[in-house]
C-alpha cells in the first residue's frame, strides 16, 4: 500500500492498555502494529497511578521512542497514537495524545477520526473564553469536558461526546481511569481485548492484539462509553446508536489484512472484492498482478475467480526512507518509481490485469501503468476494487476537496485514457457492499459509502462545507 505517495491517507490509529506492567512498552508494540495508519507523528502517555507521563514526537514510532524513553514512561496504564494529519497541521503540538493539566487533574486524549462540527464548537468555546493551544479538532473535546458542569468526569465526557458530529474513536486517560468511546454511527473501528493476566487493551485494529498477547473480546459499539478502573470495567450508552456506517475504505484500503472489523476478516473481504470484480468486469489476459500491499489480496481473488494466474508483477521497495514522503505532485510521481518496480521477467510480452484498490488523483495509477509498459507489458487492464471516489470525506480521510478527485471530473473512459490503460473498470457500490458482506441488515450492510455516493451519514453543516470545499 503506497500510503505516502498515493494521495489517500487515514488520519490515525489509537491504542490503549490498562492494568498491565510496562504498559508503555506494550503500547509501543501496539503502535508499531498500527504504523500503517499514520507515519507523521506518534505519542504515548503513561500513568503510574499518580502522574501522567507523556512523550510524543514527529516521525515513525521507531524514530520517536528509544528504550530509554520507554523506560521513563513507568506505570500500568497507557494510551498511544500514530498520526497522519488532516484536521490541523503536521506539527508537534498537534501530535497526540494531547495532554492537559488543570487543578482538577490531568487528562490525556487520543482520537482517530475527524469532527465535522469542530469549527462551530471552537467558535462557541472561544466566545466563552477558551484559549486553544493547537489547531487539532481533538482539543475541542478537552475544552468541552473541562467546561461541563456535571458532577463526575464520566458524566462530563458523556455530555461532551453527545455534542460531537463526525467520526471518532476516543481514548481518555487520567491518573487512575481509562475512558473509551466510539461515535454513534461506528464510523471508525475500535476493539477490546484482554491479556492472559487480566490487562485490558483497546486498539483501532485487532492486528495489534497479537503482538501484545491479547485476546480479542468484542468491538466497541456505536455510541458506547466504556470506563475502566482498578475496580473493573463498566459500559453505558452516552447516545443512542444511529444507523451503522463503518468506513468502507477500512476494508478496501486502510486496515491490515490480518485485522477483523465487525467480525469480517480484511484479507477475506479483499479477496471477495477481487472475485466480485471479475464477475462485473472480466477481461482476457495472461497474468493478474496487484499493487502492493493492500491490493494483493484482491488480485489473488480476481485470479482465483478468473483462472488467470496471479504473478508478482510489481515489487515494493521497503527500504526507501521517509525522505520521499513529499507534498508536491512532481515529487510524488518520482516517489512512485522509487517505491515500486515492475518485474520485466513476469510482465514482458504479457497482457496484464493490474488490480488496485482506488484511484484518487490518477497520477499514481498513470505512473504504475507506465512502469508495466516500460517492463514490456503488451496490454494493461486496470481493475479497481472500489467504486469511483467522487466526493470528499469529512471523517478523517485525506480527501477534503472535490478538486483533488479525478473521478469527480472525468468519466471512467476519460480516466482510462488519462492513465494510459487499455481498459479501466471500477467495482459498483452494490458489488462492493455484497462482497464485503458485513453481518448487518440494510442495503449498505452498515457501511459508509459517502465518498462514492455523496450520501453522508451525519449532517454536514454549511460552515464545514464552506471551509473544506
Amino acid at each position: 500500500m503506497l500510503y505516502d505517495i498515493k494521495g489517500l491517507n487515514e488520519e490515525c490509529g489509537v491504542f490503549g492498555i490498562f492494568g498491565q506492567p510496562e504498559a508503555a512498552q506494550l503500547a509501543y508494540y501496539g503502535l508499531h502494529s498500527l504504523q500503517h495508519r499514520g507515519q507523521e507523528g506518534a505519542g504515548i502517555v503513561a500513568s503510574d497511578g499518580k502522574l501522567l507521563l507523556p512523550h510524543r514526537g514527529q516521525g515513525l514510532v521507531t524514530e520517536v521512542f528509544s528504550q530509554e524513553t520507554l523506560d521513563s514512561l513507568s506505570g500500568h496504564h497507557a494510551i498511544g497514537h500514530v498520526r497522519y494529519s488532516t484536521a490541523g497541521g503536521n506539527t508537534l503540538e498537534n501530535t497526540q495524545p494531547l495532554h492537559f493539566k488543570s487543578r482538577t487533574g490531568d487528562l490525556a486524549l487520543a482520537h482517530n477520526g475527524n469532527l465535522v462540527n469542530a469549527d462551530s464548537l471552537k467558535h462557541l468555546l472561544e466566545a466563552e473564553g477558551a484559549i486553544f493551544q493547537t489547531t487539532s479538532d481533538t482539543e475541542v473535546v478537552a475544552h468541552l469536558v473541562k467546561r461541563s458542569k456535571l458532577p463526575t468526569l464520566e458524566d462530563r465526557i458523556a455530555d461532551s461526546l453527545a455534542r460531537l458530529v463526525g467520526a471518532f474513536a476516543f481514548l481518555f486517560l487520567t491518573e487512575d481511569t481509562l475512558y473509551v468511546a466510539v461515535d454513534p454511527h461506528g464510523l471508525r473501528p475500535l476493539s477490546l481485548g484482554k491479556t492472559p493476566d487480566g490487562g485490558i487493551v483497546f486498539s483501532s485494529e485487532t492486528c495489534a492484539f497479537d503482538i501484545v498477547g491479547a485476546e480479542f473480546i468484542r468491538d466497541i459499539e456505536p455510541g458506547e462509553l466504556v470506563t475502566i478502573t482498578t475496580s473493573g470495567m463498566s459500559s453505558r450508552q452516552y447516545m443512542e446508536p444511529h444507523e451503522r456506517a463503518m468506513c468502507s475504505m477500512e476494508y478496501i484500503y486502510f486496515s491490515r489484512p490480518d485485522s477483523m472489523i465487525d467480525g469480517v476478516n480484511v484479507h477475506t473481504a479483499r479477496k471477495a472484492l477481487g472475485k466480485k470484480m471479475f464477475e462485473e468486469a472480466p477481461v482476457e489476459a495472461d497474468v493478474v498482478t496487484g499493487v502492493p500491499d493492500s491490493s494483493i489480496s484482491a488480485a489473488i481473488g480476481y485470479a482465483e475467480a478468473s483462472g488467470i494466474p496471479y504473478e508478482m508483477g510489481l515489487i515494493k521497495n521497503r527500504y526507501v526512507g521517509r525522505t520521499f514522503i513529499q507534498p508536491s505532485q512532481e515529487l510524488r510521481e518520482r516517489g512512485v518509481k522509487m517505491k515500486l518496480s515492475a518485474l520485466r521477467g513476469v510482465v514482458n510480452g504479457k497482457r496484464v490485469i493490474m488490480v488496485d484498490d482506488s484511484i484518487v488523483r490518477g497520477t499514481t495509477s498513470r505512473r504504475i501503468v507506465g512502469l508495466l509498459r516500460e517492463a514490456g507489458a503488451t496490454e494493461v487492464h486496470v481493475r479497481i476494487t472500489a467504486p469511483p471516489i467522487t466526493n470528499p470525506c469529512y471523517y478523517g480521510i485525506d480527501t477534503s476537496s472535490k478538486d483533488e478527485l479525478i473521478s469527480a471530473r472525468l468519466t471512467p473512459s476519460e480516466i482510462c485514457q488519462e492513465i494510459g490503460a487499455d481498459s479501466l473498470e471500477f467495482l459498483t457500490v452494490n458489488g462492493m457492499v455484497n462482497a464485503i458482506d458485513r453481518p448487518f441488515d440494510g442495503p449498505l450492510k452498515g457501511q459508509c459509502t459517502a465518498c462514492f455516493t455523496g450520501e453522508y451519514p451525519t449532517p454536514i453543516g454549511a460552515l464545514e462545507l464552506e471551509a473544506k470545499l
